[in-house]
């Protein structure tokens, strides 16, 4: 495990975060709120994406891979690069979409020197387990199928996503596909049983139990949540990919890095996990103004052999 030092930050990004956190505070956290009907959050996360920076050189196009909608993400006016990542994002499996986070995934795109497929994965209550990982499986497989090499393809998400990643890649093993080359995940769900889901830490500005539970429910509708393929910490993760786990130590979800990471190790896998102090869920999206968002995009950029 990596623990990141606060030691040298600054006054201006302690400042800085503090700002950010609060903003979190009073844009998400009452748009997330258990009972509130799904489509109203929706809506609400798409405003509060559009306060985002989005990296002006980042290019966004439209698509559909193995039969999924979705989006490329790629530095704008650049060779087209051999590294590929399929992105699965956030929203316990309820909200977000490929617009909501594009701050992230374009950063992540540049970071990474890739080409990004955010895949626009159906979503519950309308599409429960397993639909979204039927996406992301059969995303995969169209990157396959479009002459990708397993060896230039990376899968990453974050949240519900980076549960969902590694979900997808208990399937694709489990299905006797060639896995791809690494595994990012960003503050992953991996137990929908909310079995280590403690109090909200004092720092955590964005998820409450309450909202994660009534997702989980909307998601798995009475199918067993310690089903490794909606809950893969309790999945058998032989021979999975090199994978890197990021995560704030201010969050709800902190034990479920921790948790997967072990699991990783025990199953032999090579496994980074990086804390960084002081930080809230998903902090990677505010690449471009947070310097730990900056440091811990290079560090999924040197993870992935660039540097």
């Amino acid at each position: 495990m990596v623990q990141r030092s606060a030691q040298n930050e600054t006054i201006s990004q302690r400042a800085l975060a503090a700002v950010l956190r609060g903003a979190l505070n009073l844009a998400l956290k009452p748009g997330f709120r258990a009972g509130r009907p799904i489509e109203k959050q929706r809506r609400w996360l798409e405003r509060v994406a559009r306060l985002t920076l989005v990296p002006r050189v980042a290019a966004f196009t439209a698509a559909t891979v193995g039969g999924v909608p979705g989006e490329w993400v790629s530095r704008r006016g650049a060779a087209s690069p051999h590294r590929v990542i399929l992105y699965l994002h956030g929203g316990a499996y309820c909200v977000g979409s490929p617009l909501t986070h594009r701050a992230l995934t374009g950063n992540l795109a540049l970071a990474a020197e890739a080409r990004v497929f955010v895949a626009d994965y159906r979503l519950a209550p309308e599409h429960p387990f397993p639909a979204a990982l039927d996406d992301a499986v059969a995303a995969y497989e169209g990157l396959l199928a479009n002459g990708h090499e397993p060896s230039d393809l990376v899968i990453a998400g974050d949240s519900a996503g980076g549960g969902l990643t590694a979900a997808t890649a208990l399937r694709l093993r489990d299905l006797g596909r060639p896995l791809p080359s690494a595994l990012v995940l960003f503050s992953p769900w991996t137990d929908l049983s909310l079995a280590d889901l403690g109090p909200e830490p004092p720092g955590e500005p964005m998820i409450t139990r309450p909202w994660v539970a009534e997702c989980a429910g909307f998601y798995l509708r009475a199918h067993d949540p310690q089903d490794p393929l909606a809950s893969p910490v309790f999945g058998d993760l032989t021979g999975f990919p090199p994978t890197l786990v990021q995560v704030g130590s201010d969050e709800v979800l902190l034990p479920d890095s921790q948790r997967l990471h072990a699991r990783l190790l025990e199953e032999g896998v090579d496994s980074t996990l990086s804390v960084y102090p002081g930080r809230w869920h998903v902090f990677q999206t505010h690449a471009g103004v947070l310097a730990d968002a900056d440091l811990a995009l290079a560090e999924v950029g040197r993870f992935l052999g660039r540097g």
